[in-house]
């Protein structure tokens, strides 16, 4: 893990590089758990926040180009999932289609996170000299977003 610091005093960021193998996504979901058991936040947030990091690692590897990262980013409103890739493609949503056996873990993320997510170009932090593209996803510390219109929605 990288701790490193913050333009904001008030948000704390960490990093784990992730490694293309079958037991990444299980290793991804003990780092969710872990990190997220320690800030007191309700079970059912945490199990949303380990559900959608699964679905954007798994989305990483199967569409996406190494290397590959997992940051949090942790601040007194909100946590933040990200995973970068360096594939320059940016991840879309697949069409409906009951019988697929992928396309829906976008939707996922969509609606757990009540559309506070997306992607954009992101520098690693674990390899500050590269350039991916970060797919991510914030979740409110304290509460629901409820009604409110996120500002940010959409990939």
């Amino acid at each position: 893990m990288t701790r490193l610091p913050s333009t904001r005093r008030s948000r704390m960021q960490y990093a784990w590089p992730l490694y293309e193998d079958v037991r990444t996504v299980g290793r991804a979901r003990v780092i969710v758990r872990r990190e997220l058991s320690q800030l007191s936040l309700s079970s059912e947030l945490v199990d949303d926040a380990v559900l959608m990091v699964s679905e954007l690692i798994t989305n990483a590897f199967m569409y996406g180009d190494g290397p590959y990262e997992l940051v949090l980013q942790v601040d007194a409103r909100e946590i933040m999932w990200v995973v970068v890739d360096s594939s320059p493609v940016l991840p879309a949503t697949a069409p409906d289609d009951l019988a697929a056996e992928h396309g829906r873990g976008l939707r996922i993320v969509a609606r757990l996170s009540d559309g506070f997510y997306g992607c954009h170009p992101q520098r690693y932090v674990t390899v500050p000299d590269l350039v991916g593209k970060a797919t991510w996803f914030a979740l409110p510390r304290h509460g629901s977003t409820g009604n409110v219109v996120p500002i940010r929605a959409g990939v």
